[in-house]
């Protein structure tokens, strides 16, 4: 691994990491990885290709993503014509996915924290994406319910907002709280999940979600591309506790 770069910024110190074998850029910060892409800005990270495959289902084409780190969700979506914003609260984190993530310039980025956003304008989404962390933590206003209720009221009729929680093990009940705040907003929220993984990511999602399918790989990474394909095979729907 060759540490590219380093920033030190108000909201802790970022490494920019190229893996050696693959050539693949990491995002490092408080010691997680909070994105990895391939030379050419697509993702490695199968939670990030599930997302993008539940938001083509869904035909969003409109959508705003509740964090950056290296962005390239938002680069994906961008190159299938969709409209995309993100925000972050952290203004170097922009910069970093431009210069070495790939995130095209065309994206809309805004600095602001995630509520206030939402606060602050009236425009409605097709989708809200929430992956935004502090360490391996969201930020606890953003997955209070009152958030989730604000996040309702800036949804298209037939949006869908989808958020990344992270999961240590199989008696970590975060994916499943953050799931019963959504139903207490929403009629139809599923949970999509592979258990017995440890420190997993597990994707809550919330509104016209029913017909949504076990996401495939639609846009393969020039690396890693068969086991990303293999652990989307492995994700399924299921109840929360």
């Amino acid at each position: 691994m060759i540490r590219v770069a380093k920033y030190h910024t108000d909201f802790g110190n970022i490494e920019v990491l190229r893996a050696k074998d693959s050539g693949s850029f990491i995002y490092r910060q408080g010691g997680c990885y909070q994105s990895e892409c391939d030379p050419n800005g697509v993702s490695v990270v199968p939670y990030i290709h599930a997302i993008f495959g539940l938001l083509a289902q869904a035909q969003a084409s409109d959508v705003l993503m509740i964090g950056c780190g290296g962005g390239s969700l938002g680069t994906m979506l961008d190159r299938v014509g969709v409209r995309v914003t993100i925000v972050d609260i952290n203004p170097k984190a922009f910069q970093i996915a431009q210069k070495y993530f790939g995130l095209p310039h065309g994206v809309r980025c805004c600095i602001s924290d995630g509520r206030d956003f939402l606060r602050a304008g009236r425009h409605r989404y097709d989708a809200i994406v929430l992956d935004a962390y502090s360490g391996r933590r969201i930020p606890d206003h953003l997955c209070a319910e009152t958030f989730f209720g604000l996040a309702q009221t800036r949804l298209s009729s037939s949006g869908i907002l989808i958020g990344n929680v992270h999961a240590r093990h199989d008696l970590d009940i975060m994916p499943d709280r953050v799931a019963a705040k959504l139903s207490n907003i929403w009629e139809n929220v599923r949970l999509l999940d592979t258990r017995g993984i440890p420190d997993r990511n597990a994707l809550v999602m919330a509104g016209k979600v029913r017909d949504l399918a076990q996401p495939i790989l639609l846009i393969p990474p020039a690396v890693g591309a068969d086991e990303i394909a293999n652990d989307l095979s492995q994700l399924v729907f299921r109840p929360w506790r």
